[in-house]
C-alpha cells in the first residue's frame, strides 16, 4: 500500500512541478500571469509539503526554486549573492508558528509591494548594473532601463560602501497605471504586469515613456556595513537617495503588535497609492538574521504574511437573473469593470433576494467588491449611495420560460416551476448530468449543450446516447464539429453507457444530493430499484439524511416525469451497483470517519476510498456519533471538536496499520 501511495505523491509531485514551472515562465518571464494568486499559492504550498516529506523529491525540486530561468532577449549575469524568494503565511496562526520560533521576537514590518524586484549594483556610489531577480542564480540585465526610473539613483549621495547591491522593487502607481491603459495601445491587466512588461524592455527608451517608481528593502553583496539593524539600514538607504515605505513600517516584539498593524494596513490598504499584497515581517537584528540563514530558496528570518482576499470599489450597472438547473434564480450584479488583484471583475454573486434587501444594495450605486479567496467575486457592501440609484424588483415569473416563481414556506430561494419546459433548467441538467463527477462525457460543454438543446436534438439525459446515430451526418457539418471531433465524442459517449451506481444517483439531479451523499446511498442501497423505494423512514436512519433531505428523495422518485426520464436512460446504459464490502474482519468496517488535516501518503480522495474499501463511513463533520477522527498536518477545529467530545483520534500511521 505504502508503494502505491509512493508513486501516487511522486505523480503528484511531477504534476505540480510541471505546472508550477510553466506559471513562472508566465509570470517571471512574460509578464503575464495564467492563473490567479490563490491558485499559484494552493499549489505552490502542497508542492513544498510534499518535500517536506519526501526529502529527496526536494533536491532538484521546487524547494530549491527561485523566480524562473533568464530569458534569451536579455544578457545575463550572476548576482553575487542570490536573489532569494520570501516564505509565505496566511493566517494569524501560521505566522504565530513561524514567530515563536524565533530567538529574538524583536522583528520590524514593512509593506509587501507587489510589483517586480530588481538589484542595484554601485561601486564608488555609482550605478554599474541592474538585474532581474531571474532564476535567483541569474538575472537579466536592466541596467539602462533601471537608470531611467527617478527613484533609483544614478550616484549615491551621503556615506556609502565602496561595494553595495541594493535590491528592491520596481512598481507602478495606480493612478499611472490607469493613465498609461487610457494612452497604450496595449491594455495591461493590473499595475504589477505593467510595471514588469515596462521594466523588462529592450528598448530602454519605452521604460523612459513609462512612470515608474521604485522602493528599496535589503541588500546583497556589500564591502562594509555600519548599520545593525534593519530599520536602520532604511533609513541609510534613504540616506543614500532611496526611497522606502518607512512610511508604512513598523517596529513590533509580539504576534499580536505584528497583528495590530496587519489589522491597520488592511483597513486603509485602498488609501495606499500602490498595490500591495501583504506584509514582509523580518527578524530586524542583522546579526541574528546571519545566524539564522537560508533555506534553500528563502531567508529563515523573515516571512510574507500575506493578505485575504482583494477588494475593489465599482458602479453597479444592472442586477439581472440567472435560472439554474433546479431553478432557483439566482441575482447577478453587472459592474463597471475594474480591476481586482490582476482580474477583470464585470460580474458578481447576489446570491438571493433576502442578500440585495441585507446589503441595501440599488442599481446606480458604488459597490465594494471582493475577490473572495481572490477567485469568486462578490459584492460586501455600499461605498456610496447614488440619488438616482434605483431598488431591484425580483421577478415573478421566470426570465428565461415565462413560468411562474414561487418561494416555499421556510426557503430563501425562489424557483421557476416550470422545470419540464424551461431551457435554462434542460441545459443546467443536461451540463450537471454530463460534468465530471457525474457521467464524464467529454465535449459535451456547456456550448455544445446549449446548442444541442436549443436544435432540439437533446432534450433529456436519454437523448444524449442516440444523439450520434440520430444526428450524426447533420453535427458534421457545423462550425466546429468534424468527423473527428464527432468521432471522438462518440467514444466518449459510448464509455459513459457503464456508470457507476452512486455517480448515475448523483447525475439525475436529486435535490440536496451531491457526490458523498450519492456514496453514501449507493453503498446503503445497493441498487438503484431498493432506493426508489425507499421509505422516508429508512432514508432518515442513515447518517448523513436529514429530514429535509430524505423529503426531496421521496419526492423526487414519486415524480412521474421524473421517472419516465429516468426510465428512458436506464434503457441506454447499464448501471455496475456497488461491491459490498471488500475487506471485511477490520477496524474500520462500519466507523463513521473524518478526516481533516494534511495527510502526507494519500489525498483527500485517496483516502475516502481507501475508508469506503474498508467499510468506514466517511463523514464530513464532527458529531457525537463520529467513531474517528484521522488527523494530519495541521489540523483544526474538527480535531478540537473530536478531543472535546472525546472521540477516538488516529494519525495517519493508525490508518496506515489497521488496513495493513
Amino acid at each position: 500500500m505504502a508503494k502505491i501511495a509512493d508513486l501516487f505523491i511522486r505523480s503528484e509531485h511531477a504534476d505540480l512541478m510541471k505546472k508550477l514551472n510553466a506559471w513562472d515562465i508566465a509570470y517571471h518571464q512574460n509578464d503575464a500571469p495564467v492563473v490567479d494568486d490563490a491558485t499559484y499559492d494552493e499549489a505552490k504550498n502542497r508542492i513544498l509539503e510534499i518535500e517536506s516529506e519526501y526529502p529527496e523529491l526536494a533536491l532538484n525540486g521546487y524547494s530549491t526554486h527561485v523566480g524562473a530561468a533568464v530569458s534569451d532577449k536579455f544578457q545575463s549575469y550572476p548576482h553575487t549573492i542570490p536573489m532569494l524568494s520570501i516564505s509565505d503565511v496566511f493566517s494569524e496562526s501560521e505566522f504565530s508558528d513561524w514567530y515563536n520560533k524565533l530567538s529574538d521576537k524583536h522583528v520590524f514590518i514593512e509593506l509587501k509591494v507587489d510589483g517586480l524586484s530588481f538589484s542595484a549594483r554601485y561601486e564608488n556610489g555609482i550605478l554599474v548594473r541592474g538585474l532581474t531577480r531571474g532564476s535567483g542564480i541569474m538575472g537579466e540585465d536592466i541596467t539602462a532601463n533601471l537608470r531611467t526610473i527617478p527613484d533609483i539613483p544614478k550616484k549615491l549621495s551621503g556615506d556609502f560602501p565602496e561595494i553595495l547591491d541594493v535590491r528592491g522593487e520596481v512598481y507602478m502607481s495606480r493612478a499611472d497605471f490607469i493613465a498609461l491603459n487610457e494612452t497604450s495601445d496595449k491594455k495591461f491587466a493590473n499595475p504589477r504586469n505593467a510595471a514588469a512588461g515596462s521594466l523588462r524592455q529592450l528598448n530602454p527608451a519605452i521604460t523612459a515613456s513609462r512612470k515608474l517608481s521604485a522602493f528599496g528593502y535589503t541588500y546583497g553583496e556589500v564591502s562594509s556595513k555600519n548599520w545593525d539593524t534593519q530599520s536602520e539600514y532604511f533609513t541609510k538607504l534613504e540616506s543614500w537617495g532611496f526611497k522606502t515605505t518607512a512610511k508604512w513600517a513598523k517596529l513590533a516584539d509580539s504576534v499580536s503588535g505584528v497583528q495590530d498593524w496587519y489589522n491597520e494596513i488592511m483597513l486603509h490598504r485602498d488609501e495606499i497609492p500602490f498595490d500591495i499584497d501583504g506584509l514582509v515581517i523580518k527578524v530586524n537584528s542583522i546579526a541574528i538574521q546571519k545566524k539564522m540563514g537560508a533555506r534553500a530558496n528563502s531567508p529563515r528570518w523573515e516571512i510574507a504574511y500575506k493578505f485575504p482576499a482583494a477588494r475593489g470599489i465599482t458602479k453597479l450597472n444592472a442586477i439581472t437573473v440567472q435560472v439554474g438547473r433546479t431553478g432557483v434564480l439566482t441575482p447577478v450584479a453587472e459592474l463597471e469593470p475594474i480591476n481586482i488583484g490582476g482580474v477583470l471583475v464585470s460580474r458578481a454573486t447576489l446570491h438571493n433576494a433576502d442578500e440585495i434587501a441585507r446589503l441595501r444594495v440599488r442599481v446606480g450605486d458604488k459597490v465594494i467588491v471582493q475577490r473572495a479567496g481572490d477567485v469568486i467575486p462578490q459584492i460586501v457592501g455600499i461605498a456610496e449611495s447614488s440619488e438616482n440609484s434605483v431598488p431591484f424588483v425580483f421577478p415573478n415569473v421566470c426570465p428565461v420560460c415565462g413560468g411562474a416563481v414561487v418561494q416555499e414556506s421556510g426557503a430563501v430561494a425562489r424557483r421557476c416551476v416550470n422545470s419540464l419546459a424551461c431551457p435554462a433548467q434542460i441545459r443546467g441538467e443536461l451540463e450537471h448530468f454530463v460534468s465530471r463527477h457525474a457521467f464524464d462525457i467529454e465535449g459535451l460543454g456547456e456550448k455544445q449543450i446549449e446548442l444541442f438543446t436549443r436544435l432540439g436534438w437533446v432534450s433529456q439525459a436519454a437523448d444524449i446516447f442516440t444523439l450520434i446515430e440520430r444526428h450524426g451526418d447533420e453535427m458534421r457539418s457545423l462550425d466546429g464539429f468534424g468527423d473527428k471531433s464527432v468521432n471522438k465524442l462518440s467514444e466518449s459517449i459510448e464509455r459513459a453507457r457503464n456508470v457507476d451506481l452512486n455517480r448515475l444517483i448523483y447525475a439525475i439531479g436529486v435535490p440536496d444530493v451531491g457526490e458523498v451523499t450519492a456514496k453514501i446511498l449507493a453503498r446503503e442501497f445497493g441498487s438503484l430499484d431498493k432506493l426508489r423505494n425507499a421509505s422516508l423512514e429508512r432514508l432518515t436512519e442513515i447518517d448523513g439524511i436529514g429530514d429535509t433531505m430524505a423529503r426531496e428523495i421521496v419526492s423526487f422518485f414519486a415524480d412521474y416525469h421524473s421517472m419516465s426520464a429516468l426510465d428512458n436512460l436506464l434503457k441506454q446504459i447499464t448501471v455496475k451497483n456497488p461491491e459490498s464490502v471488500v475487506i471485511e474482519n477490520n477496524l474500520l468496517n462500519g466507523k463513521r470517519v473524518v478526516l481533516t488535516g494534511t495527510l502526507t501518503k494519500y489525498t483527500r480522495d485517496e483516502a475516502k476510498a481507501i475508508l469506503e474499501r474498508y467499510g468506514a463511513k466517511p463523514q464530513s463533520s464532527v458529531s457525537a456519533k463520529t467513531d474517528i477522527v484521522i488527523a494530519g498536518a495541521s489540523a483544526g477545529s474538527k480535531l478540537a471538536d473530536a478531543e472535546k467530545l472525546g472521540i477516538t483520534i488516529w494519525s495517519e500511521s493508525d490508518l496506515e496499520n489497521a488496513i495493513k
